[in-house]
């Protein structure tokens, strides 16, 4: 089973993953040149994973997924080494990441971290791995606001790279910058700014990876837009973007998009901001598509790999690969918290008065974050009905993976339905139905209207920007099929129309 020979594999796949942060079709090309030869399979397995990588920046998950789970066509039953099960296990905690199953992922790298025999491996390998699976977790802490979390975690994959080569100092590279956003979000912005200088300095002057250098300005953009300094934000952009404006790397695409789109929009400058949201909103839906095809397609890999009882889950993943298979779907990107048990259809000014009220409570808790990542809260009561088709035990499981997915962001997806929600949480849509009915006492439509706009409500309340967005841009971004619909749902909920909600802001924040 031996091909070549460990160094000469070395050094050729550490320029494939070079190729990767320089061009994603190039790296595809030279892995898969190498992939045809290669015999020994733990180095195919390692091919396959850039390969994925490549596929996953352009946006094309299905893709992705489908290399990175490719099994040998000549039925060979080999038995896994140990770096085959941990790279395996990796590679599905990275391919939930790529989904935005954040959950998973992590419930995933816990269980790997907790062997107390890989701590200490000196396998190059492994530690390349374990960098890369703590880097992951660091990712996943930032996106629930766990941001000092996330700096010990890039700390600790920092530890893992002690190997003279360009994977090494790529990854280095990145977890640098992902380092100084968790430092921006959690407003310690001149140690971000600070570490962002000597990031762009190493990566411009060697010059080998368009793909770092702009993900280098576009977080030094968001530097910029957070001390209200849109011009020099926007030509940050610019320099980030002509680094990738002729490459495939569509997810980073849509990042600069958004955030010209924020820009221009707080600058008032209309023609721009229709460019670039027109951009955004095709490419946007272009991904979503494919990302709703790549959980799709990653369920039904599960439940074949559950059904052949796979060599991992006889070992010691079993407990967590039985988590896997019963919440395949659970999405957590944390969200906006929402006050609309007491303000539904409310009308008058004393409801208006308690649901400001309300969002500044939510501002004293939640964590800054330019993704808008805040927990939910419930109503105060909830009427206990009588479900005779649910125990008690199987209602508040249900309650929690529902509790677990309000923190997704997802329900302002405008195609959100029961059948998506059940998809994504893994629950039967009938049960999804009777214990939103009976336990958040409104119907489906009612329970998702609620979660998007406490979302804008919230934005309003805590990002200056968002009051200068057109209401048709707010209603677009949670979701609303149309301008008028979601300023009826608005005002049935807060008891104002959004743009009275949005001048007693302003009225509110003048001296």
């Amino acid at each position: 089973m031996k091909g070549q020979s460990g160094p000469d594999f070395s050094i050729l796949t550490d320029k494939a993953f070079q190729k990767l942060y320089q061009n994603p079709e190039d790296c595809i090309r030279y892995s898969q040149s190498l992939l045809i030869s290669e015999k020994n399979i733990e180095h195919k397995v390692v091919l396959r994973k850039i390969i994925s990588w490549a596929y996953a920046m352009q946006g094309n998950y299905v893709q992705a997924i489908t290399t990175s789970n490719q099994k040998e066509e000549d039925g060979q039953d080999v038995k896994q080494s140990r770096f085959s099960r941990l790279f395996g296990d990796f590679n599905l905690a990275d391919q939930y990441q790529n989904l935005g199953l954040y959950d998973q992922s992590r419930k995933i790298i816990e269980g790997i971290l907790a062997d107390p025999n890989l701590q200490n491996t000196r396998n190059l390998q492994e530690r390349m791995t374990l960098s890369k699976l703590y880097q992951l977790q660091a990712i996943n802490d930032g996106v629930s606001g766990k941001y000092n979390e996330a700096l010990k975690n890039f700390d600790k994959s920092d530890q893992y790279l002690d190997h003279n080569n360009e994977e090494n100092t790529i990854i280095r590279q990145e977890n640098s910058i992902f380092r100084s956003l968790s430092l921006m979000r959690s407003n310690r912005l001149e140690e971000s700014k600070k570490q962002l200088d000597l990031v762009i300095h190493e990566i411009e002057s060697e010059g080998k990876s368009p793909f770092l250098a702009a993900f280098a300005y576009e977080v030094l953009s968001r530097y910029y837009f957070q001390k209200e300094e849109y011009t020099t934000a926007i030509s940050y952009l610019e320099k980030g973007f002509a680094k990738i404006e002729n490459m495939p790397y569509n997810d980073m695409k849509l990042i600069f998009y958004e955030l010209f789109t924020q820009n221009y929009l707080a600058l008032n400058n209309t023609e721009k901001y229709s460019h670039y949201n027109n951009l955004y909103t095709d490419l946007k839906s272009k991904l979503d598509s494919n990302r709703k095809e790549g959980i799709q397609y990653i369920a039904k890999l599960l439940e074949i790999y559950h059904k052949k009882n796979i060599e991992y889950q006889k070992q010691s993943k079993l407990r967590q690969v039985q988590l896997i298979i019963g919440s395949i779907l659970l999405l957590i990107i944390g969200t906006l918290v929402c006050f609309y048990y007491e303000l539904r259809r409310a009308k008058d000014l004393k409801k208006q008065l308690v649901f400001f009220e309300k969002q500044k409570q939510v501002m004293v808790l939640a964590a800054h974050t330019t993704a808008s990542k805040e927990p939910l809260t419930k109503g105060n009561k909830v009427q206990d009905k009588d479900l005779t088709k649910l125990s008690e035990e199987k209602e508040n499981e249900i309650l929690e993976k529902l509790k677990e997915w309000e923190n997704s962001g997802n329900y302002l997806s405008k195609n959100m339905s029961i059948s998506i929600l059940s998809a994504e949480t893994g629950i039967n849509p009938k049960y999804l139905s009777e214990v939103i009915n009976s336990k958040k006492e409104k119907n489906f439509n009612g329970y998702i209207n609620d979660l998007r706009i406490s979302h804008i409500a919230y934005l309003l309340r805590t990002d200056p920007a968002y009051l200068n967005y057109k209401v048709s841009y707010l209603a677009e971004y949670a979701g609303f099929s149309s301008h008028g619909a979601f300023t009826n749902v608005f005002k049935s909920i807060t008891g104002m129309s959004p743009n009275h909600y949005i001048q007693e802001i302003i009225k509110n924040k003048k001296p």
